[in-house]
């Protein structure tokens, strides 16, 4: 989770985090991207150096610093925008931003520059429009009420400067807020911009957690959202379950595909699940399958509600007999029912677990060595009659 005040992905200096921003753990910011090239001294060149400047959640735009500030992870700046300026917090700098640029298709052509280090103006400036974001929400979804237009705001962003603002929506179909924007515009009295989002990148810039206990992969690291389709699901042997597999976005999970391929690879393996097993017993059909612990569960057609466990070798062995027209006795001979079956595990009572007085306080006697007593007591003696012998003379 990030630090409280810069989860949101706004904020000059994070509550909490001494380091402006650019921790170790890279968890002050939404989707940040680990600088593994931290480390290694940048070449020298002549070349304004880039930088990728953060903007509320997970909005990122890459900038040339053509007045070379020797900008860091973390400082605050005023950068250019299509009309005015923004202000944003630098998020990555040296070579790894060429990378990162190359990867969404960004060319330097369509880069603008960073202005400067934001003064406290700007910056007292920026804070009054962060106040207004909310309130501008709340109002942009009653007049779309009004307006009975099909359509969800589910966030908005003013510029630095305060003479834009993106109201972000999510709808189904094409919605025609022509006049919509008119009366926002009359009544905040700024530039008013709409952005469709889907409803994975809603659920990724509202955040929240999973029901693994962890943050949502959309708003921490996952960029590319990939179809997922339930054919994943069945191929890991998971119920059709919507409750289950749909995560907060409504649709389904996107970690169904990260284990994925390891499950196509092992299920080549398998024979088909529709081939059925012919014993001198019955015929036996398909029920579950447990593929990495290479098991495959079948019933015989009178015996619908027992389920055999069977070994992916011994499911081979019948239908290579079956195939050449032999038939086993059962799904499983003696050798096989010995490996199946749950072996009964043995322990060993070390620390005297089972005594039910082992947390008892037993005061023990603390006995001398052999003989110890005795010679004690002749000791005693010895002086007694010393002392005797020297009153008397």
């Amino acid at each position: 989770m990030g630090c409280a005040g810069c989860s949101n992905g706004r904020g000059t200096t994070p509550a909490g985090c001494g380091n402006k921003g650019h921790c170790a753990t890279g968890s002050c910011a939404k989707l940040n991207v680990y600088d593994w090239l931290g480390g290694i001294p940048a070449p020298v060149s002549n070349e304004p150096p880039l930088v990728e400047v953060r903007f509320k959640n997970s909005r990122k735009e890459f900038f040339r610093d053509e007045n070379m500030l020797g900008l860091k992870r973390g400082d605050v700046v005023a950068v250019e925008a299509q009309s005015g300026h923004d202000i944003g917090i630098v998020s990555l700098t040296g070579p790894l931003v060429k990378i990162q640029m190359k990867r969404k298709k960004v060319a330097e052509g369509q880069i603008r520059k960073v202005y400067r280090l934001a003064k406290p103006i700007d910056i007292d400036k920026w804070a009054k429009c962060l106040e207004l974001e909310d309130t501008a929400m709340l109002n942009a979804r009653k007049l779309s009420k009004e307006f009975n237009l099909d359509m969800k705001i589910n966030d908005v962003e003013y510029q630095g400067d305060r003479t834009k603002a993106i109201f972000y929506y999510s709808a189904d179909d094409r919605v025609d807020f022509r006049e919509l924007i008119k009366k926002l515009a009359a009544e905040f009295r700024v530039r008013v911009e709409m952005k469709q989002i889907g409803i994975r990148q809603e659920a990724g810039r509202l955040g929240g957690i999973g029901s693994c206990g962890r943050e949502l992969c959309c708003s921490t690291w996952l960029t590319d959202f990939q179809t997922v389709s339930t054919g994943a699901a069945r191929y890991q042997q998971l119920a059709i379950n919507p409750q289950k597999l749909a995560g907060q976005c409504g649709k389904l999970k996107c970690c169904l595909n990260f284990e994925l391929d390891a499950y196509m690879e092992a299920v080549k393996e398998f024979p088909r699940t529709d081939v059925n097993l012919e014993t001198e017993r019955g015929i036996a059909f398909h029920q579950k399958t447990d593929i990495f612990r290479r098991l495959m569960w079948f019933s015989y057609r009178d015996e619908p509600n027992q389920f055999y466990c069977v070994p992916l070798a011994r499911v081979k062995e019948i239908i290579a007999m079956n195939k050449e027209q032999k038939k086993p006795e059962a799904l499983l001979d003696k050798a096989h029912i010995e490996a199946t079956l749950p072996k009964e595990p043995t322990f060993a009572d070390v620390l005297g677990e089972e005594s039910l007085t082992r947390f008892d306080n037993k005061k023990k006697r603390k006995k001398g060595k052999k003989g110890g007593g005795d010679r004690h007591r002749q000791g005693r003696g010895r002086s007694r009659s010393r002392n005797k012998n020297q009153k008397k003379t």
